[in-house]
């Protein structure tokens, strides 16, 4: 039996907690040992949760420990999973018994999908990838490492999703439209057009804004 660490003892964590819980693997494959987080007191005045352990900077990785991480940005989910993956740390997959997963989909490691999610068929999902509840995936879509993919998302079929981007919730990628690398897509933002790599897009169509 293996114990799963969760990266992140904050809100979304504690969602990730609860999800864990639900999976077919856990108490077959896994237990939930506890949490990883710098903020000692981040469950302070929250009851029923297992203890936070250690910051990720001080954990020393055990041999029968798996890790999940539970971080919403995707530049602070690289710098500790890369933190892990140094001290030589695996990472689970955990995945809601509720979703739906197609034929032929690829699932990278480290990766995280919600309740109620749908993923057709041939699609690849890349290592490290959140995927929010009650979020559609269209066929032969792509959707690349460490992406943040919240909830009431949908993307069309042959859609693209770079390495580290951002979808926030509601928005919309038209079948076989591309989002560039370490790009945010705003709420409820319908991406009609090619989106590039490093930078904000919002809006009906989505468009890149300045700040």
């Amino acid at each position: 039996m293996k114990n799963l660490l969760i990266i992140g003892a904050r809100g979304f964590g504690r969602e990730v907690y609860t999800l864990s819980t639900q999976t077919k693997e856990y108490n077959k494959e896994w237990v939930v040992k506890g949490f990883l987080d710098n903020k000692a007191d981040a469950l302070e005045g929250f009851e029923n949760y297992p203890s936070i352990i250690s910051s990720v900077e001080d954990y020393i990785v055990k041999d029968d420990d798996v890790f999940i991480c539970a971080l919403g940005d995707t530049r602070q989910k690289k710098k500790y999973i890369d933190m892990i993956i140094k001290k030589g740390g695996i990472f689970a997959n955990v995945i809601h018994p509720t979703s739906i997963i197609g034929a032929n989909t690829k699932i990278g490691f480290g990766v995280i999908i919600c309740p109620f999610t749908y993923v057709s068929n041939d699609i690849k999902i890349g290592n490290f990838v959140t995927i929010q509840t009650h979020s559609a995936v269209g066929h032969d879509t792509i959707i690349g490492d460490y992406a943040q993919i919240n909830a009431l998302t949908f993307f069309g079929g042959y859609s693209r999703i770079g390495d580290g981007s951002t979808v926030n919730p509601g928005a919309m990628v038209a079948p076989k439209k591309k989002v560039g690398e370490n790009t945010t897509i705003g709420l409820n933002s319908s991406v009609v057009r090619d989106i590039e790599s490093n930078c904000t897009a919002y809006g009906n169509p989505a468009k890149k804004i300045f700040y």
